[in-house]
C-alpha cells in the first residue's frame, strides 16, 4: 500500500503565490517587530528543529509502512 502525498489545496497555493516579492519583504518586517532581532535566531533554530523532527517523522512512517507491507 502506497501514499500518496496529497496535491495541495487551491487556497493554500494562492496565499503561497501572494507572498513574491513586496509582499514578502512587508511579511519579513512584521515578524522582525513582532518578535525582535534578538528572539529571531531562536525561533529560526526551533523552526528548523521542528522541521527536521517532521522530516524523521515522516521517514519512519514511511520504513514501518514498507516493513508492514512486506510481512
Amino acid at each position: 500500500m502506497l501514499i500518496k502525498e496529497a496535491p495541495l489545496p487551491a487556497t493554500v497555493r494562492n496565499m503561497i503565490s501572494f507572498l513574491q516579492g513586496q509582499e514578502l519583504f512587508i511579511v519579513a518586517i512584521v515578524v522582525l517587530v513582532l518578535f525582535g532581532g534578538a528572539q529571531l535566531p531562536k525561533l529560526a533554530k526551533n523552526l528548523g528543529s521542528a522541521q527536521k523532527e517532521f522530516k524523521k517523522a515522516m521517514d519512519e512512517g514511511k520504513s514501518d509502512d514498507s516493513s508492514s507491507e512486506s510481512k
